[in-house]
């Protein structure tokens, strides 16, 4: 796969300008954490990084984040709290995906992993910055396009060498500024769809402690997981917590 380096250009293209801060940088240490120093301006401010040193999953966990992959932070004003910003974000990046590489190979894994042959390709980290009534949304993206150095449950985009990086952060971000502006239709629909363990045995643990295992039967309209336990089938709801899955991760 061919580095395109980042363009400013490309990836406002087809986008009201005047609505966007934008800024990219060679080297920085959060997408997000940079986005929480600038002044929301415009509608969105979006921070873009060849690479990061201190780069943030969710929990605390390390984002590893070498040269030639995708690190967006995107800020907005304004409530969504009503809405799961981490699924309706990872449904968005899934689909832009979809339409660049031309196929449906990529699904989604609760809450907010992006998948490709049963291994992760991307992630999404939500921050809020609340200022008395105020409050900014802080919507951080990581696409892996090609790694070197690989955990056994990392994936990469390298099979797809056509892959514009530019084209992708654009279809994105037109995406994105959609869903703020009209929201999406059928949301919570899609994202079942998309789901790659619907209907399957999963196991749901928070801090390396399993929580309860069964059978996901989807999700709730705020995004919560439900899961018909395999202990005496009642029907569970979850809000937060890491999911496993047989011969996944």
């Amino acid at each position: 796969m061919k580095l395109n380096t980042l363009n400013k250009n490309k990836i406002l293209k087809n986008i009201d300008v005047d609505r966007i801060n934008i800024a990219i940088y060679n080297t920085i240490g959060s997408t997000n954490d940079k986005c929480k120093t600038l002044e929301q301006s415009n509608d969105f401010n979006i921070v873009l990084a060849e690479e990061q040193t201190k780069g943030k999953g969710r929990m605390g966990k390390e984002w590893s984040s070498p040269l030639g992959n995708i690190y967006m932070s995107i800020a907005f004003s304004g409530s969504k709290s009503n809405e799961p910003l981490s699924l309706i974000s990872g449904l968005i990046c899934q689909e832009a995906i979809n339409k660049v590489i031309g196929e449906d190979s990529i699904v989604l894994k609760w809450p907010n992993d992006i998948i490709l042959h049963k291994k992760k390709v991307g992630g999404i980290l939500i921050e809020k910055e609340v200022l008395g009534s105020d409050v900014t949304n802080i919507v951080g993206i990581g696409l892996n396009l090609k790694l070197v150095k690989k955990e056994s449950w990392w994936g990469d985009l390298s099979e797809y060498q056509h892959i514009d990086r530019n084209e992708l952060i654009n279809t994105i971000l037109i995406k994105f500024i959609s869903y703020c502006d009209k929201g999406i239709d059928n949301w919570k629909e899609k994202w079942e769809t998309s789901c790659m363990h619907l209907n399957s045995n999963i196991k749901i643990q928070s801090n390396n402690i399993k929580i309860n295992e069964g059978m996901c039967i989807g999700i709730t309209n705020r995004g919560a997981l439900r899961i018909s336990s395999n202990k005496d089938g009642k029907i569970c709801e979850y809000e937060y917590g890491d999911i496993s899955i047989k011969g996944v991760y």
